[in-house]
């Protein structure tokens, strides 16, 4: 199999013959790398006959996100994050205690306190302003899934046209016939 059974709904500039009754449309059903496309009216797509809209299996299973559980984790990352920075505190204050007692009068103390106040801000990730999570983007086109015979018959297509353009591509380096007389 060349390609998979999710076809995307897109509007084509110029109209076409539909695929099944001929009248012209600007609906094309095309694969994600356009190996395959065709034209299809839009009262086609809604026919089970001929496509379904195409339920992703692991977008179905994801479960759906409460804003309790944002909530909740949004307030245990804000509680490491303060822990962090008092841990952080403490060593800078220690770090500078010990500094002042080597340095002995020197101005160590001072730059200690330049230094942990740009650690603490480059340590430290900012919440995006809003706590509330993003909505969940919708695909740019609509997704459908052919009928199980309209699918073959475009495998076949596919095939036969492949088929096709690798025989012309071979015709050439095939031996003649032979033209002399016996």
């Amino acid at each position: 199999m060349s390609f998979t059974n999710v076809y995307y709904k897109r509007t084509a500039g110029t109209p076409k013959p539909c695929y099944v009754c001929y009248k012209p449309t600007t609906t094309v059903l095309a694969t994600i790398n356009t190996v395959d496309f065709m034209y299809t009216c839009p009262t086609h797509l809604t026919d089970p006959g001929f496509a379904s809209p195409f339920v992703d299996p692991a977008a179905a299973a994801k479960p759906a996100l409460n804003q309790e559980d944002v909530g909740k984790v949004i307030a245990e990352w804000e509680d490491r994050q303060k822990r962090k920075k008092e841990k952080e505190k403490e060593k800078a204050d220690k770090d500078a205690k010990d500094a002042e007692k080597d340095s002995k009068g020197k101005d160590s103390k001072g730059k200690a306190k330049e230094k942990t106040e740009d650690e603490d801000s480059a340590a430290s990730p900012k919440l995006p302003g809003s706590l509330s999570p993003k909505p969940a983007s919708t695909p740019s086109h609509e997704r459908f899934t052919l009928h199980r015979d309209m699918f073959a018959m475009r495998q076949g297509e596919h095939r036969k046209r492949r088929q096709a353009a690798q025989a012309k591509d071979l015709a050439p380096r095939l031996p003649g016939a032979p033209r002399g007389t016996l």
